[in-house]
């Protein structure tokens, strides 16, 4: 499936991690461009996606997957202004890989300055009418995470 959706960049996967827990345990996070997208994606009959969830439905009807597959799914919506990710001397990663950084003091010294922050009407005036989406430019203009002191 990240193979099929890094070949097809247009179904809104702007990135993932994949993460190992134990043996048996594997995560994977994605983000997604938008929820539509993801929906879009997930319902898709000509994707992998939904060609496993068949068999795997079918298996499970069949008694076959029981103890072999597990699952657990969460999925988040996250309005601009609702989350906060802060990254100190590391590379890009998660949701700034995904999506791009900004500097610190761009949106603010200050947690309670930092959530307030909004793309200005000017920036979403200018990307509307160059068609280019916020994410765009978040990632085109990718700073670094915290000031060096």
């Amino acid at each position: 499936m990240l193979r099929e959706l890094a070949r097809e960049p247009g179904r809104g996967l702007l990135g993932h991690v994949l993460l190992t827990a134990s043996p048996r345990t594997y995560y994977v996070v994605q983000y997604w461009e938008s929820k539509e997208k993801l929906y879009a994606y997930a319902t898709s009959p000509d994707t992998f996606h939904h060609r496993a969830w068949a068999i795997l439905n079918r298996r499970e009807r069949e008694g076959g997957a029981r103890r072999h597959v597990g699952l657990w799914h969460e999925t988040y919506v996250m309005p601009e202004g609702s989350y906060e990710s802060i990254y100190a001397d590391m590379p890009p990663f998660g949701l700034a890989a995904a999506h791009g950084q900004l500097p610190l003091e761009k949106r603010g010294r200050r947690a309670r300055d930092r959530f307030a922050h909004r793309s200005s009407p000017r920036e979403a005036g200018e990307a509307a009418e160059t068609g280019e989406t916020r994410d765009t430019r978040v990632r085109e203009g990718a700073g670094e995470g915290l000031p060096r002191r």
